[in-house]
Formats: structure tokens, sequence, C-alpha cells
């Protein structure tokens, strides 16, 4: 009768951890991962190669004037460009922002006098409009942006390193789970930049200051996923010693799991809302952050817990340990 209860046990904990063997699939999540954010580095790579520049910077960055102009009949892009052209603006760059009438424009600072000059020239051409935006930008406003958003995001990896590795410290090797939250966050920036990178082949989309509020709030959403999970980690640690570290992962994962995809979902359901409403002036802010918040997400659950197994196995790819493949040899049919 013991023998029989025995072996029940060793074929519930079997089945249990058959049945949740989410950090031993990691070889299908890194890959996941890196199919996510290749897009991204590819871009990257082309976009210096061709413009000098990581990424396609907005006028926010480079300095200019952004004119958006809504007409009564549709109008190509190509054809309102020309107008620039012909006034001198050779690198003019316009899109369609909505619909077919509306075309926003990006060129070099001009007073108020070449203004009215190439105001007169659209109107001649294409009629009157009705001008939704116009404003100008100094590239050194974008330079103190820039500067400020790389100091906040590695004095907050230093941050949340140094926090991981006192916070954990009654663990084994807190710097691992440090490091793979910092990993994580890499991961979903990276993830941003390649949504950027094809939105910006699709619609012209840029770097501007809007994309890069929405990536540093994206990073604070998946650093707190991430913690929320670490934790249960460390509290399941501690109550079932001797457990590998494999199976403690995916038991804390499914424990904490329905929250983290509840809280996210909940979120997801009024940035999907803004993004419908809230016009086109929003339209980049939140697409990148329902992005984000998704990639947030998968990166506290498929990323940074099976990097910190990975490096406690000292293998990317899974390994089962011995005491599982022998409770899977003896475990009945």
């Amino acid at each position: 009768m013991a023998a029989s209860s025995d072996n029940g046990t060793i074929a519930g904990n079997t089945k249990e951890n058959l049945m949740y063997r989410l950090v031993e699939r990691r070889k299908i999540w890194f890959l996941i991962s890196l199919l996510g954010i290749l897009p991204g580095i590819l871009f990257i790579i082309w976009n210096l190669s061709t413009s000098g520049t990581l990424l396609p910077l907005s006028i926010d960055y480079t300095g200019g004037t952004q004119w958006e102009m809504r007409f009564a009949e549709p109008v190509a892009p190509t054809e309102l460009g020309s107008v620039f052209v012909e006034a001198g603006f050779t690198d003019t760059k316009a899109f369609h922002v909505d619909d077919d009438r509306t075309v926003q424009v990006k060129f070099k600072n001009i007073d108020m006098a070449r203004k009215e000059v190439i105001e007169q020239a659209i109107v001649e051409r294409f009629g009157e409009f009705d001008e939704r935006l116009y404003r100008s930008i100094g590239p050194a406003i974008g330079a103190e942006v820039s500067q400020a958003a790389l100091l906040a995001v590695i004095a907050a990896s230093v941050l949340i390193l140094a926090y991981i590795a006192l916070a954990f410290r009654e663990i084994t090797h807190p710097f691992r789970f440090g490091v793979a939250a910092i990993a994580a966050l890499v991961h979903d920036v990276l993830i941003t930049v390649s949504f950027l990178s094809i939105m910006n082949l699709v619609l012209g989309w840029e770097l501007d200051a809007l994309f890069l509020t929405a990536t540093l709030t994206v990073i604070g959403f998946s650093v707190n996923d991430t913690i929320v999970i670490f934790d249960r980690i460390r509290e399941n640690l501690r109550r079932r010693r001797g457990e590998p570290l494999s199976m403690v992962a995916n038991r804390s994962i499914i424990e904490t799991a329905q929250r983290s995809i509840a809280t996210q979902v909940t979120a997801l359901l009024v940035l999907a809302a803004i993004l419908i409403f809230g016009g086109s002036t929003l339209r980049i802010f939140m697409a990148t952050l329902i992005v984000g918040l998704v990639s947030g997400t998968y990166s506290s659950i498929f990323t940074a817990t099976p990097l910190v197994v990975a490096w406690e196995e000292g293998s990317l790819l899974p390994r089962a340990s011995k005491s599982v493949r022998t409770r899977e040899q003896t475990a009945p049919a």
C-alpha cells in the first residue's frame, strides 16, 4: 500500500513537471526572442550605413520644421513634396497621416516670410488647406533629451542590479537574477526598435520624443513583471529546499501568471481604446506602449526566468536533471 502511495506521488510529481516545463523549453522562447529583435538589429545596421544614425530621427532630434496640412481633395505626398523641393528643400519628407487628404511634411527650419511664399505656392497648386500642425524645433532639444534618456536607462539598470542583489542576498547567486532582469529590459527595448523599424518602412514613422517616452515606460513595466516572478522564486526556494531551480522556476511562473496577465490585459484594453480614438498625435506613443507591454510580459516569463535557470545549469539549452530523468523512468505508465 505504501509502495503504491509512493508510486502515485512520484507519478504526480512527474506529470506536474512534464506539464509545466516552461524553462526547459527555453530553446523555443529564445528563438522567438531572436526573431523578434533581429529586424531591429538589421535595420540599425542598414540605417547606420545609409544615413549615419542608428534610427530614423524626427525633428525632435535633427531639428527642423513639421507641417501638417489637410486638403479638400486627396493629395499625393510626392506632389506636395515637389513644391518644397522646387523651393530649395531637397531633403523634404512628405507622407500621409490618417487619410489621403492629410499630408505631413518635414523639412529644414524656415522663417515666416519663406513659409508664406511656400504656402502661397501650395494653395495655387492644390487649393486651400487647413493647417493642423506647424512647429519648428532645434537639434539641441533632441540632444538633451537623448542624453537624459540614456543616463536614465543606465542609472535604472545599476539600481535594478543593486536592488536585486540586496533583496535576494539570502539565495545563491543573487547577482544572476539582476543580470537576467537587465537582459529582459534590453530585450524589450530591442523589440520596440524592431517595431519602429517595421513601421518606418510601412508608414514612415521616426524616433521622436513620444517614442522615447513610451520606451522608458515599457522598461518600467518590464522590470515590474520580472521582479514579481523573481520574488516568487525566492519564496519557493525557501519553502521547497532540495528542488532543482528549474522546477521551482516553473512553479513560480504558473503561480504568478494569472496576476501578471490579468494586469497587462487591463492596461492593454485602455491603451487600445486610446490608440483607436485618441487621434494621430498619440498613435506612435500608444502603439509603442502596446508592443512594449506585450514584450515585457513575454520577456519576464520566457526570457528572464529561463536565463537564470540556464546560468544555473551552465547551458543555454535545457538539460534534464538526474532526479527528473530517474522519476520519468520509474513512473508507471
